[in-house]
C-alpha cells in the first residue's frame, strides 16, 4: 500500500500551526489576520494604476489590485480550489468595504491610504503581541509567507470544524 503524501496545503498549515498554539495568541490572529489582509488591499487600490486605451470604459473596473487578486486566486487554487473560492468571496467581500472608503474620501473623508496603513500598523501590533505572549516569532522569510496562508489557515479551521474537506 502506497503512503499517501501530505498537500502542500497541509504543509503549510502545520508550519503555520508551530506558531499559532497559544489561545490568546490564536485569538489575536483572528482579528488581525483579516485586518491585515483589508489594509493590504487598500493599500495596494491606492496605488495610481495606469488609464489603458484598449479598456474603453471598463478602465475604472482595473487597477493593481485585480492583478494582485488574480495572482492570490491562482496561488490558491494550486492549493485548494475550495478555499480560493472562499478567499475570492473574502477578498469581494473586503473591497466592498475599500470602496466604501473611496466614497468616504471623495467626500472629504481621510484617505484610503491613511486608512488603510494605520490599519496594517495597528494589525500588525497585535500580531507582535500575539507572537510575544506565544514566545515564537516567524522569520522574516515566513513573516511573508503567512501573509498568504493566515487567511486560509483561518477558513481551514472553519472548514474543519464544520466537517467539510477542502
Amino acid at each position: 500500500m502506497k503512503k499517501e503524501e501530505k498537500r502542500k496545503v497541509d504543509i503549510l498549515f502545520n508550519e503555520y500551526s508551530e506558531f499559532h498554539q497559544n489561545s490568546k495568541n490564536k485569538l489575536i490572529q483572528w482579528i488581525c489576520v483579516p485586518l491585515i489582509i483589508f489594509s493590504i488591499i487598500g493599500l495596494i487600490t491606492s496605488i495610481p494604476f495606469p488609464q489603458l486605451a484598449f479598456l474603453g470604459k471598463y478602465n475604472m473596473f482595473i487597477n493593481w489590485f485585480s492583478v494582485v487578486l488574480a495572482c492570490a486566486i491562482y496561488y490558491y487554487l494550486k492549493l485548494s480550489p475550495l478555499l480560493s473560492y472562499l478567499m475570492l468571496f473574502f477578498f469581494g467581500f473586503c473591497y466592498f468595504f475599500i470602496v466604501q472608503l473611496e466614497y468616504i474620501e471623495q467626500a472629504g473623508g481621510p484617505t484610503l491610504w491613511q486608512v488603510s496603513l494605520a490599519i496594517f500598523v495597528l494589525a500588525h501590533i497585535g500580531q507582535f503581541i500575539g507572537y510575544k505572549i506565544e514566545g515564537k516569532k516567524p522569520s522574516f522569510l515566513n513573516a511573508i509567507k503567512f501573509l498568504l496562508v493566515g487567511p486560509i489557515w483561518l477558513l481551514h479551521v472553519i472548514l474543519t470544524r464544520l466537517t467539510i474537506k477542502y
